[in-house]
């Protein structure tokens, strides 16, 4: 008699020398850590896997599955919930939700014999480099989607596309879904839509052995547990960065990327009490900066959301949150002054944090003067995360809402055109 249960998982355990599912369950573990994936895999979670009826794995589980067998979850039996093509109505998904959207792997990559064109490749990241442009000046909401299905759309052309093209297609992917969890994070605040496109972006990386690119998904996977304000997630969000520094040294990376990395590690370490450290971090990044030599070693041209000026954001920033008022503003209007008129979406946080500085320095004229010129730029250009931010000011100005300048600012806050777009994102 047969026996029943998953034999495509048993027996790809079984090849690989794993006598129980207990053997499994560590094994896999041990391939998520490898990849910058902090879980835990049971050994009952194997046990279902195993079943007659395996349940579809969980976006990490199936990256480090992946990861350990070298070949796509849909050849170790299990079966995507998405069986067809049917569009949002007929599905009932959300709007620009990607949850079930993005898998790991569709049909696995390459496994599919080749029919189109090699220029497909290139023309797909034609498409992925105007997203990118078009990420500072347009709404957010509508980019999300958008960008979030044209890396779908890519990862399902991977199977049928050359190998020649293969590498440049899942780059473009990583891309594509590197800013959609940019997009599902910063712009909308919702994690639960970053993190599939983030784990995406780093598979699609590895297709692509591109280090760099998986460098990036690792650091930006550090954010949500660095914001999330549960203190006992802090090593989660240290080994995102120790992995991606891992994959930033086997890169090559520059100066330049060297120097991100130290200010994201210096936001996780200001968001879990230690600015001495985060202070230290941004020095480092100062000093490597200023010997980065763009000429002989460019950063990518994905790689558009750090500057020295931004840098210096992340200074002004840190010294805010370590409680160094006057310090932290003075360098944020230095940054103000020299940012370039089209970065809207930092200068509306910059703006925000200089307010915070003011109040700090017991100064809630200059605060709101500031936070009215963040509300100008959110009136153009929407952005959740500043939003935020100014939110939080203003909460700090409760001893003074006599002020007119309050009283003014209250009127803006909460007319037709920012309350809407507080609620609807």
């Amino acid at each position: 008699m047969a026996s029943k249960g998953n034999a495509s998982l048993r027996a790809a355990r079984q090849a690989l020398g794993f006598r129980s599912q207990t053997a499994l369950a560590e094994a896999v573990t041990e391939a998520a850590r490898q990849i910058g994936l902090r879980i835990e895999v049971a050994s009952r979670t194997v046990r279902r896997w195993e079943s007659a009826n395996p349940p579809w794995p969980h976006p990490d589980h199936a990256a480090a599955l992946e990861a350990l067998f070298k070949r796509p979850v849909t050849e170790l039996g299990f079966s995507p919930p998405w069986t067809d093509e049917m569009g949002d109505e007929r599905t009932g998904q959300k709007f620009g939700d990607t949850r079930s959207r993005l898998p790991l792997r569709h049909r696995g990559f390459g496994t599919a014999a080749s029919h189109l064109p090699a220029s497909v490749a290139q023309e797909f990241a034609t498409i992925t480099a105007s997203h990118r442009r078009l990420y500072w000046s347009t709404p957010a909401a509508r980019l999300h989607r958008l960008v979030a299905d044209h890396a779908q759309f890519g990862f399902e052309l991977l199977p049928q596309v050359s190998s020649a093209a293969e590498t440049v297609l899942a780059r473009a992917v990583s891309e594509s879904s590197l800013l959609a969890g940019r997009l599902g994070f910063f712009d909308l605040q919702q994690p639960e839509l970053a993190q599939p496109s983030l784990v995406l972006a780093l598979q699609a990386a590895h297709e692509a052995g591109d280090s760099l690119l998986g460098a990036a998904a690792l650091a930006h996977m550090a954010f949500a547990p660095a914001f999330s304000g549960d203190p006992s997630r802090a090593e989660e969000a240290r080994e995102r960065l120790r992995a991606a520094r891992a994959f930033a040294s086997r890169g090559n990376a520059n100066s330049e990327t060297m120097a991100w990395l130290d200010a994201v590690e210096a936001e996780v370490e200001t968001r879990f009490g230690d600015p001495r450290r985060a202070l230290a971090l941004l020095q480092h990044a100062e000093k490597i900066v200023d010997e980065h030599d763009s000429e002989s070693h460019p950063s990518p041209e994905w790689f558009d959301w750090f500057s020295p000026v931004r840098l210096a954001g992340f200074k002004g920033n840190t010294l805010l949150l370590a409680g160094r008022g006057r310090e932290a503003r003075e360098t944020l209007e230095q940054v103000l002054t020299v940012l370039p008129e089209g970065d809207t979406k930092q200068r509306s946080i910059y703006l925000a944090d200089a307010a915070a500085a003011a109040v700090l320095e017991k100064n809630p004229e200059l605060a709101c003067r500031y936070l009215e010129e963040s509300l100008d730029l959110l009136a153009r250009n929407w952005y959740a995360t500043a939003f935020d931010r100014i939110k939080a000011v203003r909460h700090s100005l409760t001893q003074w809402e006599s002020l007119p300048s309050v009283r003014e600012l209250d009127a803006r806050l909460y007319d037709w055109h920012t309350t809407v777009n507080s609620l609807v994102g």
